[in-house]
């Protein structure tokens, strides 16, 4: 007989391994091999079955005696990790198959063969995922619980074997076709887009966190194909863009690139993951766009000149992709603007200083709208184009021809150019088209730097304007005061807005003031001689002088303010009023004009009523006598009143050459004639206008001194202690937004504040505040 052979444990353990995975690797290779066959319930469970109790074997796998949960867990442990790896192996073994086939084909076959391998090798590990679930579940789970290092689920370990037995040596050849597919693409080929997308997909899937096997990362797409196809990419644009421009002009290579980026940010969204849209725009922006920057910059001038917005859009998109790329632009932009303001004020100012306020300030606006609307379309609005534009529109419109020889002649223009906007006359603008005017003069005025001026000059014209009652309209005077308010603030328009309230103020006096008047004249029997109304305009609200010459006013006005003097004494006690007779206004009949069936009626000022009525009297009056009985000065009686009669042939003095003097004999004419049956005689002329421009800006300058030593004060008082340049830098950021100060001007104002004991001089440059 034989000898027997004696039976270990060890040796019934090992027999059941062998049978067990005899059985597992059979239906393991029909999963791999012929999935599509499928498998019936019966083995499925069957291998299911044979896993779970190969995995629970309570066989014990020493020689030394263990207690049975102990025998147990051992036994379990070993007998799973076994048939884990016996899995690998035949995983690896089948892979090493795959990639012999894989040898024998290239480019395109190479990709299909991939797919389709990749796609049964993927649904062969989702199913044998499910036949090995107990040992996921237990021994595969315990391991990984426990911190042990390249185990993976069943499904995972399919992955991390195709990476390690078949990507890795396959992959260079792949990609390599990948980028042949995309390249004929960017050529105009048509390619199957499926197959790229599956190998990204492939990619992608591939991608494991080491230290925790549950979730996944993009590394090994990054750098398998994310990281080539980037080079390969920025190879191609870079040759593409090189050949292109040498053969075309910069505005079809701007056309050429800006289809090139589309192409590629639509290519993401058919076949690549979105991860690599920022760096693949990154890559097509530097091959390009940063490349050629310089020649694109140097066409963006001719673009300006030619005014090709369209083309200025598709440089602006293109450059504002890259770093830095548009400030160049906006430099050149800005000195373009700069330039092509001048010379729209340089047109201007050929027709010497009697051009009208609105020509020179609407070859302001045209250029700005113009150029604000290139910022608008071609710019998108961008804030520092936007900047730019404002930049040089401040230059051109405080520093041009026109402002030479005087800096504040912007605002003195533009108040002007208001106050024909808002005065009463034929060709005035319906009030849609003139709040649309003011919206412009509001555009101008942003970019004042002198709004000191403009406030002064706007604000006298429109004392004029309420005083002579001839304004627009009311709402229109409101709305630009509305306007100026927002721009500046409160302070700004504070008189301004009181001067409206005395005008209101002055309407309801006028009326209870009439009321007063009838009663006392039916009370006394009396007729009325003179139809009168009054203003009542506050002191330190209007920007009104008194007169600057006597007067003896006529009898008739005379008794009128005299009637009204009582009244208001009445009203108002411990009031004083002084009369601004230069402001006055009035209109006289004409009834001795011969032939004239309809008398004419003079408009007149107060000045030039005082001596027609003289002609009353007599119809020829000596310069002397007229001066005398009027107290005139000599410079208001020859300019503002003989002299407007006299060229308007109310009166005659015999000889046209005659000039106002002692001795001048005035007659008046009876033979006057106008086309007009109200005539105006109350003008004013140029130098008494001069005269008024002059006395403004005197105005403003010691305003100014005024305002710089009331901000050093209230700067000193809060602060005490001060070093000069300090004081000088706070000075001018709050008095920026009202007019540019000169650092010469505080320092003067700062002098002037010492020597009236406001301020002392310390040591190492710094000034204290005496209190």
């Amino acid at each position: 007989m034989a000898p027997a052979v004696a039976t270990t444990p060890a040796n019934r353990a090992r027999d059941d391994l062998e049978q067990t995975w005899a059985y597992l690797q059979e239906n393991v290779d029909k999963v791999m091999h012929n999935l599509r066959e499928g498998m019936d319930m019966k083995t499925y469970m069957g291998v299911y079955t044979k896993v779970h109790n190969f995995c629970t074997s309570q066989k014990p796998t020493s020689t030394q005696q263990a207690g049975p949960i102990h025998s147990a867990s051992r036994g379990a442990h070993l007998l799973g990790e076994e048939i884990y790896t016996l899995l690998g192996s035949y995983l690896s073994d089948h892979l090493k198959e795959v990639y012999n086939k894989a040898e024998s084909h290239t480019d395109e076959a190479l990709l299909s063969f991939y797919i389709r391998e990749w796609k049964r090798y993927t649904d062969a590990a989702k199913y044998n995922n499910h036949l090995f679930k107990y040992l996921n579940r237990h021994w595969v789970k315990r391991e990984m619980d426990e911190g042990k290092k390249n185990v993976y689920d069943i499904y995972t370990l399919h992955l991390v074997k195709w990476k390690d037995d078949f990507f890795t040596k396959v992959w260079d050849r792949v990609m390599a076709a990948v980028l042949k597919l995309v390249e004929k693409q960017r050529n105009g080929e048509t390619i199957d887009q499926l197959q790229v997308k599956a190998i990204v997909d492939s990619c992608v899937s591939l991608g494991l966190d080491e230290n925790d096997p549950t979730k996944s990362t993009l590394d090994v797409y990054r750098r398998h194909f994310e990281a080539p196809f980037l080079t390969a990419t920025k190879t191609y644009y870079q040759q593409e863009s090189k050949l292109f421009v040498a053969q075309n002009s910069v505005v079809e290579y701007m056309k050429k690139a800006e289809a090139r980026l589309e192409e590629e940010k639509d290519r993401v969204g058919l076949f690549l993951h979105p991860d690599i849209m920022k760096k693949l725009m990154d890559v097509c922006n530097e091959a390009l766009i940063t490349d050629h920057s310089l020649l694109l910059r140097d066409e963006f001038q001719l673009l300006l000149d030619n005014e090709r917005k369209e083309d200025l859009t598709r440089m602006y998109k293109l450059l504002s992709r890259i770093k830095d790329g548009l400030d160049p632009l906006r430099n050149r932009f800005e000195a373009h603007v700069r330039k092509a303001g001048l010379a729209s004020v340089d047109k201007v100012a050929t027709s010497g200083d009697n051009f009208e306020p609105k020509v020179y300030v609407d070859a302001l606006l045209e250029v700005h709208s113009k150029y604000q609307q290139l910022v608008t379309v071609a710019f998108t609005g961008e804030s520092e184009f936007v900047r730019s534009l404002d930049n040089a529109c401040k230059e051109f419109v405080n520093r041009n021809e026109v402002c030479k020889s005087n800096s504040s002649r912007s605002p003195e223009l533009l108040a002007k150019y208001t106050d024909q906007l808002l005065k009463k006359s034929a060709k005035a603008a319906d009030e849609a088209e003139l709040e649309d005017l003011l919206q412009q003069i509001m555009v101008v005025f942003k970019y004042i730097e002198d709004k000191d001026v403009f406030q002064k000059f706007y604000s006298r014209m429109l004392a004029k304007r309420l005083v002579n009652a001839s304004s627009i309209s009311d709402d229109a005077e409101t709305s630009m005061i509305s306007k100026l308010k927002e721009a500046c603030g409160f302070e700004y328009t504070n008189k301004l807005q009181r001067m409206f309230q005395d005008v209101q103020i002055s309407k309801d006096l006028n009326s209870s003031y009439r009321d007063w008047y009838d009663k006392v004249l039916q009370d006394g029997g009396e007729k009325r001689s003179v139809d009168s109304s009054y203003q009542i305009l506050g002191t330190g609200f209007w920007p009104l002088n008194a007169p600057n010459t006597p007067f003896t006013p006529p009898m008739e006005v005379n008794k009128a303010v005299e009637s009204f003097r009582r009244f208001y004494d009445q009203k108002h006690t411990g009031r004083k009023l002084t009369w601004l007779w230069q402001l006055c206004k009035g209109e006289i009949r004409a009834n001795y004009v011969k032939q004239q069936k309809v008398p004419y009626t003079f408009q007149v000022s107060t000045y030039q009523m005082a001596v027609l009525l003289l002609f009353n009297e007599q119809e020829t009056l000596d310069y002397s006598e007229i001066q005398e009985y009027t107290s005139l000065t000599d410079e208001i009686l020859e300019h503002q009143v003989l002299g407007i009669l006299v060229k308007a042939r109310v009166v005659t003095t015999g000889s046209e050459d005659a000039k106002p003097a002692a001795g001048t004999k005035y007659t008046l004419n009876p033979n006057f004639k106008n086309k007009k049956i109200k005539v105006n005689l109350n003008v004013s002329v140029k130098s008494e206008q001069k005269t008024e421009s002059d006395e403004t800006h005197k105005t403003v300058e010691e305003d100014r001194k005024l305002l710089l030593q009331a901000v050093i004060v209230r700067i000193m008082k809060g602060r005490k202690k001060l070093r000069h340049v300090q004081l000088v830098e706070e000075v001018i950021n709050q008095v920026k937004n009202r007019f540019p100060p000169k650092v010469s001007d505080i320092k003067k104002n700062i002098d002037a504040l010492m020597e009236k004991d406001y301020l002392e001089r310390l040591d190492n440059d710094e000034l204290a505040y005496i209190a």
